[in-house]
């Protein structure tokens, strides 16, 4: 009887319905980009290279607080870092300026890239054409430039850029490699890079701005396995402290691929929830659409409910066969929900890089939640329908 009554008047079924579908499907969508974003964070951060660490120049609150960081890492301290630390592989110290990129008639604004050979194994790039920086184009100041894939792209089409001059800051850089396509990082296009050799980078791109010796905008560092990052990341600030001869706070910062990811899952899980959250006021808003319809049949139904109770049936009987109604709508619109849902996540990963997830706890969640709304909501109006006199009823019908 619940069935037919409910097939009976379809628009108004439907409609009742478009609230607990609408919820349904946001907060499953909500949950998969939530866990997809999460995901694409996780495999950027691998991509930076395995085990490395970050040293950053300022204190915590300096990086928290201001853009303008403190001149506190200078090419010395990667040095030393590199000399006196067991537990340390390799080090990369860089520095990063935008510059106008100039060839022939076209200009662009890019990051250049002051580092050393050992940047490449450091933080896991790879030579497509030609060769990176090496020690003596370090030791000669050469003016030599390796170029991001994009860039290359750019510049040079299908042409071979070896060999060719490029203009940075109006200085003339032989271009002597092309990387391998490395993708983007956090919103950054890490093909359109471009690196030259420190030396020349410090001495005539930026020029020296620390009184203490070439100033880095940071130093990468990869440890020798992944059980010596926290023997390394313990050693290099203890060296740093007595180097740069710190009694308070310290004025640079050491962040292991660790360290970002938990605060990375913890800002994406953060907005997971509450996206889900926001998603869930839509159940909230759909159940309240069901008692709204259920009370509206109730007076609608007057007379049949007055006609069944007078030939017998019991309150009980009435208050089941509304609960059931206010189900079935919860249910088929979950249902619904769950599917819209489902097909949103994956059309959403078909076309962007995320690399969404669909959960299971999400969908049982949704559903049970979106049933136990409409349970929930259904049983003020069925109580009411099953409180009516069938005399009063048959009267006013």
């Amino acid at each position: 009887m619940a069935s037919a009554t409910l097939v009976n008047n379809k628009l108004r079924s439907t409609l009742t319905m478009l609230g607990i579908i609408i919820g349904n499907a946001s907060v499953i969508a909500m949950v998969g980009i939530g866990q997809g974003a999460q995901k694409l964070a996780e495999e950027q951060f691998e991509s930076l290279g395995p085990n490395v660490l970050f040293i950053v120049p300022g204190s915590r609150e300096e990086r928290r607080t201001t853009f303008d960081l403190p001149k506190t890492l200078v090419l010395a301290d990667a040095e030393a870092i590199a000399t006196q630390v067991p537990s340390v592989a390799e080090v990369a110290p860089q520095i990063n300026s935008p510059q106008i990129l100039s060839y022939r008639s076209q200009n662009v604004s890019k990051t250049v890239i002051g580092t050393t050979p050992s940047y490449l194994t450091v933080r896991s790039f790879e030579i497509a054409r030609g060769r990176f920086i090496n020690d003596l184009d370090l030791q000669r100041n050469n003016r030599v430039v390796v170029l991001g894939s994009e860039i290359a792209d750019k510049f040079f089409g299908k042409q071979s850029p070896l060999g060719e001059q490029i203009r940075i800051k109006n200085i003339s850089f032989e271009i002597v490699g092309v990387m391998a396509a490395k993708g983007s990082f956090l919103g950054t296009n890490q093909d359109e890079f471009v690196f030259v050799p420190l030396t020349t980078m410090a001495n005539q791109v930026v020029g020296n701005t620390s009184p203490f010796g070439t100033e880095v905008t940071f130093i990468n560092v990869s440890a020798k396995d992944e059980n010596s990052i926290s023997a390394a990341q313990f050693q290099i600030e203890n060296l740093l402290r007595l180097r740069h001869k710190i009694t308070g706070a310290d004025d640079f910062g050491v962040q292991t691929q660790k360290d970002i990811l938990t605060i990375v899952g913890t800002v994406t899980s953060g907005l997971t929830v509450m996206l889900a959250a926001i998603a869930g006021i839509s159940l909230l808003v759909g159940g309240i659409g069901v008692m709204n319809i259920m009370l509206v049949s109730v007076t609608e139904r007057t007379q049949e409910i007055g006609l069944r109770k007078a030939i017998g049936a019991q309150e009980r009987d009435i208050l089941v066969q509304f609960l059931i109604e206010a189900v079935i709508l919860s249910a088929a619109g979950g249902l619904l929900g769950t599917f819209i849902g489902i097909s949103s996540v994956v059309a959403i990963g078909a076309v962007s890089p995320l690399k969404v997830s669909i959960s299971p706890v999400a969908i049982i969640l949704a559903v049970t939640v979106s049933g136990g709304i409409g349970l929930f909501f259904g049983v003020f109006p069925a109580r009411r329908a099953a409180k009516l006199d069938p005399i009063v009823a048959l009267r006013t019908a």
